[in-house]
């Protein structure tokens, strides 16, 4: 029975470019830090991709969260302590303060058509809304993104970030992770999302997609609009009950 609904953020309810999003705030980032440890801001563009992609791994074997794997290989790379106070304490100004006007620009970031109706259904039907968000960054800039969403973090039940998160999408143990938080089983959980690589996984887990982007996956349990999703809610928990049933 499926119990909980899962939101993706980026080009799910949230429409940007990623690539331009994540280029600025590399850029941004790199000059702070750049000026805090008296570093050519250029020369701190590779160990942000290393940490992104240590992070995003699917072959780790650590047991580190996100955030502490992206501070690990980011200082081993650098050597700039992410994890510092007062280097914490620069970043978080960034991502609070700066971040949040990253929005214009070739950015491009808006609603998606439908995603706050679409919120507004899960609950409306007594299910939890969660939103898991492929756990790349820290809730600061999780809360900018759904900001520009026209969303926040009270529409949710549980955010996932680099911090309480330890493998990223499309790994298992990410959504196991992120259920377990939630207090419910993958098999009583449906993702919403609009990426076939990334949030449709293993059939065998349990964890069913309806898919809202422009492919169409094979192993989607539903595929359509986030308008229509919204719209249909209903309908498509209870055929995916009967079904379990």
């Amino acid at each position: 029975m499926i119990r909980a609904v899962l939101f993706d953020l980026d080009d799910t309810l949230l429409r940007l470019n990623l690539t331009a999003f994540i280029a600025r705030y590399v850029a941004g980032a790199a000059r702070l830090l750049g000026e805090a440890a008296r570093v050519s801001p250029a020369s701190l563009g590779l160990p942000y991709v290393r940490s992104f992609l240590a992070i995003d791994s699917q072959d780790r074997q650590d047991s580190l969260t996100n955030e502490q794997l992206f501070n690990q290989t980011f200082f081993s790379t650098c050597g700039i302590p992410l994890d510092d106070p007062a280097i914490h304490d620069l970043v978080d100004y960034y991502e609070r303060e700066i971040v949040p006007g990253f929005s214009d620009g070739v950015v491009g970031a808006r609603p998606v058509e439908g995603a706050r109706r679409a919120i507004d259904a899960v609950w409306s039907s007594g299910l939890t809304c969660a939103l898991a968000t492929n756990p790349t960054f820290s809730l600061a800039c999780d809360r900018a993104r759904m900001g520009w969403a026209g969303v926040g973090a009270d529409d949710f039940a549980l955010v996932s970030t680099y911090s309480n998160s330890t493998r990223c999408k499309p790994s298992v143990r990410y959504y196991q992770e992120f259920a377990n938080q939630l207090g419910v089983r993958l098999d009583e959980c449906l993702m919403v999302g609009n990426d076939a690589r990334r949030d449709i996984v293993r059939t065998d887990c349990g964890l069913r997609t309806a898919y809202v982007g422009h492919a169409r996956p094979r192993d989607a349990a539903w595929r359509g609009s986030m308008e229509e999703f919204a719209r249909e809610l209903p309908r498509i928990v209870a055929r995916l009950n009967e079904a379990d049933a």
